[in-house]
């Protein structure tokens, strides 16, 4: 691990990037419904689990073989594309590191590049049909905009067999449903399908199952729960059950991921002998159920946390780092799927993850990002002239009244916090300093929070220091 760099004091870079982003735009998706001869031959279609019917796995069927799209190079200008190919009218995102679950067969496709406007993926560059170096855990998919092209011809267009799904999970209180304080924490464990909201038989449940269940609704864990109570109070009440035979392993982050049946729809005897599954899940310290619990989580000695996200607009999301040696480093997103993100979710206190990032999309810290040129007076240009122009970002401070000595030399951007920022945390960078009368020597210099926070008293207590002054 390296330390945070001490230069990126200023997320505006990325800013404009996100800015620049929005202003250009990406180029009109065409919402024509013809198709050109390029996409004859192909068909398409969605596929994985868990999605709604406008997002999925991309398939293309050629040459009678069903196959995949790899992930590397891909953007929503192909999104685009493929959504068109499907009938939609554009992409509004599309997602990597197979999240609908990983495909089967040939990878068709890698390193595609789009520009957005073509009428057929087979307009766009890549590394040819079949050549690629990617496994299915790589797989690519679309989030395509829920409104269909006018006209569309949908013959090159497979809709995948319908199956039950579960896609959406909830908690209901066994009692005092609509009066009992959020969020539920124990219940029914019960699941959306399409004739309604139906209970889980309890037969064969696990405390892996209740993991899963947990995690899923942004809990780290689950506890046990009062089985007689529950078992007492089924006999008194009616119950739909819709699902059976669930084998989680615990390391999933859906339940529709785990081994399960639904019952089918003549099924008269349901669930004998067993009752609706149950559990019981322990909140995070952000996510604490009442005030009591919260009191009791705070009363608690707690160490210095070693993971920890930055960059994020909202709590728990953010790049992930991690302390090693008193110095906060990041993670290398090789490899980086839903399962380690959930690790370090449950770690911090939140349930399962619902994606995982790549490409440092929550912004990056170990590069130096500044350039003194000489472009005429005034200032520092190369070479360490006091020679610098006013619209470049190396400025000299004046030091002449300052006595020789050891200091930290402290420099703070947006102070006042006048402009937006998701984390305003990375603004501020400290060195040592030491002066002579003639010479200066900077050394040690890091973000602000780039020390553990012992490390950090042991900065700020540098021997022979005289003034601990910002300038």
């Amino acid at each position: 691990m390296r330390p945070v760099s001490v230069w990126q004091w200023s997320p505006w870079g990325l800013l404009l990037c996100l800015l620049c982003s929005s202003c250009l735009g990406s180029p009109s998706p065409s919402t024509g419904p013809e198709k050109k001869a390029g996409s004859q031959g192909l068909r398409f279609r969605l596929a994985g689990f868990p999605r709604k019917p406008y997002e999925g796995r991309v398939e293309i069927q050629r040459a009678g073989e069903w196959g995949t799209i790899c992930d590397d190079d891909f953007t929503l200008q192909a999104a685009h594309v493929l959504c068109r190919e499907l009938g939609f009218t554009e992409a509004t995102g599309w997602t990597h590191s197979a999240k609908y679950g990983p495909g089967t067969g040939r990878i068709w496709l890698d390193n595609l590049s789009c520009s957005g406007t073509e009428q057929s993926v087979t307009e766009c560059a890549s590394r040819g049909w079949g050549n690629s170096d990617c496994t299915h855990d790589e797989d690519a998919g679309v989030i395509c905009k829920d409104q269909r092209l006018p006209g569309f011809s949908d013959s090159n267009v497979i809709e995948v067999e319908h199956h039950l799904q579960v896609e959406e999970v909830r908690i209901r209180p066994a009692v005092g449903w609509g009066r009992r304080p959020l969020p539920v924490t124990e219940g029914l464990v019960e699941v959306r399908l399409p004739d309604g909201w139906s209970q889980v038989c309890d037969k064969g449940w696990s405390a892996h199952n209740s993991h899963v269940v947990c995690g899923m609704l942004g809990f780290p864990s689950e506890k046990r729960v009062n089985a007689a109570f529950y078992r007492l109070l089924a006999q008194r009440q009616q119950h739909s059950f819709g699902l059976h035979g669930v084998a989680c392993v615990g390391t999933e982050a859906h339940l529709s991921l785990c081994s399960l049946e639904f019952y089918r729809a003549n099924d008269t005897a349901r669930c004998p002998g067993g009752g609706p599954a149950v559990v019981s899940c322990v909140p995070g310290p952000l996510y604490a159920a009442s005030s009591g619990q919260k009191k009791q989580q705070q009363s608690k000695p707690q160490g210095e946390a070693c993971v920890r996200l930055k960059g994020g607009a909202h709590p728990g999301e953010g790049r992930v780092e991690v302390l090693k040696a008193s110095t906060w480093g990041t993670v290398c997103d090789r490899k980086w799927d839903l399962h380690a993100a959930s690790v370090v979710c449950r770690e911090l206190g939140f349930g399962s993850a619902r994606e995982a990032l790549s490409g440092a999309r929550m912004g990056q810290d170990v590069s130096k990002r500044y350039e003194c040129a000489n472009f005429g007076e005034q200032g520092i240009t190369v070479g360490c002239w006091d020679l610098y122009r006013h619209d470049i970002d190396c400025q000299w401070i004046d030091i002449t009244d300052v006595k020789p000595g050891n200091y930290i030399l402290q420099v703070v951007i947006n102070p006042n916090f006048e402009v937006a920022e998701s984390d305003f945390t990375n603004n501020a960078m400290k060195c040592n300093c030491k002066y002579d009368g003639h010479r200066i020597w900077v050394h040690n210099c890091h973000i602000g929070d780039a020390f553990s926070e012992e490390a950090n008293r042991r900065f700020e207590r540098y021997p022979g220091q005289t003034s601990n002054q910002i300038i």
